[in-house]
């Protein structure tokens, strides 16, 4: 099945919390901020094989000048595969 590109804020808790814990990322350990950071961040970009969250990347951004990515992880059975590198466009 191919991977998918959304940019959405429809995903749960537990399929962040399964995405981060995979990748032993410590925001796991605060599942409440983590997904309210994620879901107030200005962009939010997913990537899913299926109904499976493979991959996300955020960005935190002024709206004109300056953007900051914080988070940008894939889990590790779907890394190598170029989809962090894929550009996403919204339209």
């Amino acid at each position: 099945m191919p991977i998918t590109y959304r940019q959405t804020r429809s995903v749960t808790r537990k399929q962040i919390l399964d995405l981060y814990k995979a990748n032993e990322w410590s925001s796991a350990n605060k599942p409440t901020q983590l997904r309210n950071g994620l879901l107030n961040s200005h962009t939010l970009i997913t990537a899913w094989d299926g109904s499976q969250l493979v991959g996300l990347g955020n960005a935190l951004s002024d709206g004109h000048l300056v953007a900051y990515f914080p988070h940008l992880l894939v889990h590790p059975h779907y890394q190598r595969q170029g989809i962090a590198k894929k550009s996403y466009n919204a339209s």
